[in-house]
């Protein structure tokens, strides 16, 4: 294509050069005026900034002198700032700065030029105030002004851009050292030396005098918003013990990579792209697991989406764990309802090679597992806080051609032959039971009261011959109710996960035992390891079942003097009733021996619901309740019927995901109980006994309940 020829008449192209001249005349008249009367331009803005510092602030800005060195360049010497009333915060001996002239030209100040010669920063933290409280402060907001929609996108870019901005093309650092004092019991100190040269950046630090020796070393390039940096110890993990001693947890790696490759708009979202990586992190938090864990490779790379109201990891991103990868995607929207959005996908691959990803230490007894085939996991979850009962959850771990090869430390099979089961109370061992025929309460199957398994059935799993382990709906409304609720009162476990818990794991309440139960659950069930009549079996033979009460055998002769074969479905319910609270059972009868009136709403529930699904017949005289005796032997143990008993004093916190809430006087913690249960809600923590006879004094009381325990005791163990 020729592109036609533009003739331009003469006289135009005159007055152009005219124009032109005459601008860059006014420029450079302007120039030599500002630079003629720059020094004093200076020293009004140190005045100005002093001012400022000392009225919105209250800090006292010293400044021994300040000029300029070059075209751009300021050097100020013997710099303190001191807040009112504080210790003093930065004393630095020499700082140079110079700015560039071309974005100064459009507003934008970025750093050309850092440099420090010996200074300190020095944060002191004095019971609950600090000499940085300063930062905290805000000004008065104008009352007049009218609040206007915040844009998140802009916001991440204006901060990014700050960030960057104040990266200098050029640094030199010297003998600077930043301090922390916490209360005089702990001080830090870093001293460092740092520098960036054409890009290159390279810094170290001195930690404590030489008790570690950090390096950040890498390339910086703030103008392009690419950076990359690596941070690693001489000799050693990379670790801080004060910070560890206030989480109270231990951290420490090898090395950490962080890089930033791109940040731009895309539409009407910000978009962050980068990646973080990290080699041999060791993670040892009691909440976590209850010994070391070691992630030996992980790598994150990350598309941030920023949006007007919401902030998001892209589903492009992926996360590696050793040759494992998976792709998240995150998001939360901000607004009148906050909405929180979850989604993992791992695409099929090698089994193995996920199980050699896990971190050491993560699952104990699963190490030296050997498998063959292929897997792939899908989740989902999202959550409207506006209408939480309408929450989305599904998980899904497909395998395929997959087959154990060798076990790890534990033979998920073991179950199936007679073993030894040893159950804990508060942490502790308390006794060994044998979980086969030479054990004279063992009760086979076949030898248990169908009223019992229909009632622990029913109230426990009622789909738990047909479920994989577990049950996405029963979870899905767990989350909805613990939502709600604004703490962990309902859980979603069924049968398999509550005997995969008590049987193959640690008693230790982490969320690496919780994760490594739902990974055997999903092992024993997807390859048939244990069948489910087994599973029933041995549940029902180790169940907690009243204090140092475990399984069927134990408890039928307990509490009735019966053989499990002989319970009743009033006696079924009953039991089922008590093993979500077994500690509390004692509290449901009467001093007869008869439950308490309360419980009969729950017994006419539970046994519509069983005979519906032709479970037991239609009884309109409330399925047994009124036939449900405790043994006579047991009754002199029984509290008085004047007494209000608080049964939150026997919550068992099973799930391990802090203490489980329950909002009920004398009554259980399941579904029915909710519904049925009467009584104001008692906050108190201990068993507490009020008579309606204020005759006795509370000591007296007391005095009781301790009496009535050490009979009941000597009752067992004479059983």
């Amino acid at each position: 294509m020729r592109i036609p020829k533009i003739n331009i008449p003469k006289k135009y192209l005159k007055i152009g050069a005219w124009v032109l001249g005459v601008f860059f005349i006014v420029c450079i008249a302007l120039g030599a005026v500002a630079y003629s009367k720059r020094e004093a331009l200076l020293k009004k803005m140190v005045a100005k900034a002093i001012s400022k510092a000392d009225k919105d602030y209250g800090l006292a800005v010293k400044i021994g002198s300040a000029g300029f060195t070059g075209l751009s360049t300021v050097k100020m010497t013997a710099i303190s700032v001191v807040p009112k009333d504080r210790d003093t915060l930065s004393n630095i001996s020499e700082l140079s700065v110079g700015v560039k002239l071309w974005p100064l030209i459009f507003g934008n100040v970025k750093l050309g030029e850092l440099k420090i010669n010996d200074g300190f920063v020095n944060v002191v933290l004095k019971d609950t105030i600090t000499n940085i409280d300063f930062i905290l402060k805000r000004k008065k907001k104008d009352s007049t002004a009218t609040k206007s929609k915040v844009n998140l996108a802009d916001i991440a870019s204006n901060i990014l851009n700050e960030v960057l901005y104040k990266i200098p093309d050029d640094m030199d650092i010297k003998n600077m050292v930043f301090k922390l004092n916490d209360n005089d019991t702990a001080k830090l100190s870093f001293a460092t030396v740092a520098s960036i040269d054409g890009g290159d950046l390279k810094s170290t630090i001195n930690v404590n005098n030489g008790e570690s020796i950090w390096h950040f070393d890498g390339e910086v390039d703030p103008g392009s918003k690419e950076l990359s940096v690596m941070a690693y110890a001489d000799g050693k993990k990379l670790e801080l013990p004060y910070l560890n001693n206030k989480l109270h947890a231990k951290l420490s790696f090898d090395t950490l990579q962080t890089e930033l490759k791109n940040a731009k708009y895309s539409g009407d979202d910000y978009k962050i792209s980068g990646s973080w990586s990290v080699k041999n992190m060791l993670i040892n938090q009691p909440r976590i697991a209850g010994n070391d864990i070691i992630i030996q490779s992980a790598k994150l790379d990350a598309d941030v989406l920023v949006g007007p109201n919401y902030i998001a990891l892209d589903s492009s991103s992926t996360a590696y764990l050793k040759n494992a990868s998976i792709h998240p995607y995150i998001k939360y929207t901000l607004g009148k309802n906050k909405i929180y959005e979850l989604k993992l996908n791992a695409e099929e691959q090698d089994a193995q090679s996920i199980f050699q990803a896990f971190p050491q230490g993560l699952f104990e007894s699963l190490d030296g597992l050997k498998v063959q085939g292929k897997i792939k996991y899908n989740l989902n979850f999202y959550l409207d806080t506006a209408i939480p009962d309408s929450v989305k959850f599904s998980s899904t771990l497909t395998p395929v051609d997959f087959k154990i090869l060798q076990w790890g430390k534990t033979n998920l099979q073991k179950i199936n032959s007679p073993f030894v089961y040893t159950p804990y109370e508060y942490g502790k061992p308390m006794r060994d039971i044998t979980i086969g025929p030479s054990n004279p309460n063992f009760t086979p199957l076949s030898s248990i009261s169908k009223n019992f398994i229909n009632a622990v059935l029913t109230a426990e799993d009622p789909s738990f011959f047909t479920h994989n382990g577990f049950v996405e709906e029963s979870i899905r409304k767990s989350i909805a109710v613990n939502f709600k609720e604004k703490k962990f009162k309902r859980g979603g476990s069924t049968i398999s996960m509550q005997l995969v818990k008590n049987v193959y794991l640690s008693r230790q309440k982490t969320l690496a035992r919780k994760a490594e139960e739902i990974l055997i659950v999903w092992l024993i069930e997807h390859n048939h390891l244990v069948s489910k009549q087994r599973m029933l079996e041995v549940y029902f033979n180790i169940m907690e079942l009243g204090q140092n009460i475990y399984g069927i055998g134990e408890a039928s002769r307990y509490y009735f003097g019966k053989q499990p074969a002989d319970l009743t479905i009033g006696d079924g319910l009953f039991l089922a009733s008590i093993v979500p609270k077994p500690k509390a059972s004692m509290y449901k009868f009467m001093a007869d021996g008869g439950l308490k009136p309360y419980m009969f709403n729950y017994f006419r529930f539970m046994g519509n619901i069983m005979a519906r699904r032709g479970l037991t017949p239609s009884d309109t005289s409330g399925y047994g309740f009124y036939n449900v005796r405790l043994r006579e032997g047991l009754r002199r143990y029984l509290a008085p019927d004047t007494a209000v008993i608080d049964t939150n004093a026997f919550d068992d916190d099973e799930d391990g995901m802090g203490n489980a809430p329950v909002e009920m006087q004398d009554k259980n913690k399941n579904l029915f109980d909710r519904i049925f249960g009467g009584g104001k809600k008692d906050t108190a923590t201990r068993i507490n006994v009020k008579p309606t006879d204020t005759v006795k004094s509370k000591k007296q009381l007391r005095q009781e309940r301790r009496e009535q325990r050490r009979k009941e005791s000597e009752l067992k163990n004479g059983l």
